[in-house]
């Protein structure tokens, strides 16, 4: 849910690193041969191989045990980069989160087999309003403007504190917040909830997993906030897989992820125990659908820049796209 981020240019520079440091390794020919030789599952670790390795290195053995190819991890700090090692086909699976997620489908021929599960049974999360409880406020006055109340807003790269709130309540109804508001500020979604609850903003952006934080490490806090809004679900990470894999391997592939700490008996809590050092439950079926909501915040943040461009063609094609995805949303249960 929240990523790193880094500056394009290192990407592009770290990718390319990647793709001459593993050219050798001869992806393509194996996967055009049938089954590979190794799998390589790469993994976003800002901290490095030392503190994610002993983590996620369980759940590779048993990857590797249950599809009978050898799994090996590849770490990286860096989405750019392992987008571009799963495009050259040097990384053949992929923990990715939604927003990488989709860059893999679009421009690596990836494609999703699971999505994570957290530990309280959630498969998504979802952006908030929050106004301080008993003030009175609601999402009306909010949408009325009037620079009536001082807003709090997340940082700009924040999926659900800037861009869903903006996609999804903002930008559908013309609304631009430093217009529509008395003040803006932009901090974190702690530092937000805590400006609401003492009065330092009349409304913020937050997300359900912050309320569920607050409840757990600050009840005093969470008891001073009440949500006025929810955004559509907004997709947690996923596995992702090349789709020209070997068929066969593919799906034990996905047959792992899918049974992996599910049933009864010592194997299946000690699976439990794997996932649980990763902050999951399970990992749950799931296809290049459930992405959708992210694909939405894409299209509307390139209505937006197509419009301040003035290019008319960008303008049409995005909001072709906007409708479209908006549409899939409402018919959906």
């Amino acid at each position: 849910m929240i990523f790193a981020s880094f500056t394009r240019r290192a990407g592009l520079v770290g990718a390319a690193v990647v793709l001459l440091g593993l050219s050798a390794c001869g992806g393509d020919d194996e996967t055009k041969a049938g089954a590979p030789s190794k799998i390589t599952f790469s993994i976003l670790s800002a901290e490095g191989q030392a503190s994610a390795g002993p983590l996620w290195q369980p759940l590779l053995e048993d990857m590797s045990t249950a599809i009978g190819v050898p799994v090996e991890p590849f770490f990286g700090s860096n989405y750019t980069v392992l987008v571009e090692a799963m495009r050259g086909n040097q990384t053949q699976v992929a923990w990715f989160s939604a927003k990488p997620a989709v860059e893999a489908i679009d421009r690596a021929n990836a494609e999703v087999i699971a999505r994570t599960v957290n530990k309280e049974g959630l498969d998504s999360y979802r952006s908030t309003l929050v106004v301080k409880t008993g003030s009175g406020i609601t999402l009306d006055q909010v949408l009325a403007c009037g620079k009536r109340f001082d807003f709090g807003i997340g940082d700009a790269q924040s999926t659900s504190g800037t861009l869903a709130p903006m996609a999804f309540l903002f930008n559908p109804r013309g609304i631009v917040p430093a217009q529509c508001f008395k003040t803006v500020r932009s901090a974190n979604h702690q530092a937000n909830a805590f400006a609401v609850a003492t009065g330092v903003v009349d409304v913020a952006t937050s997300n359900t997993v912050n309320t569920v934080f607050l409840n757990r490490q600050n009840p005093a806090i969470a008891a001073q906030i009440t949500e006025i809004w929810q955004s559509p679900p907004i997709p947690e990470s996923g596995i992702l897989v090349r789709g020209d894999l070997d068929p066969a391997i593919k799906e034990k592939i996905r047959s792992f992820f899918l049974t992996y700490g599910q049933g009864e008996g010592v194997e299946a809590d000690r699976q439990r125990r794997v996932l649980a050092g990763l902050e999951y439950s399970q990992f749950r079926a799931a296809d290049d659908n459930y992405l959708n909501p992210i694909r939405e915040m894409v299209a509307d943040q390139q209505l937006t820049e197509a419009r301040e461009k003035g290019d008319t063609a960008a303008v049409t094609a995005a909001e072709a796209e906007l409708q479209r995805l908006r549409v899939l949303r409402e018919v959906q249960p």
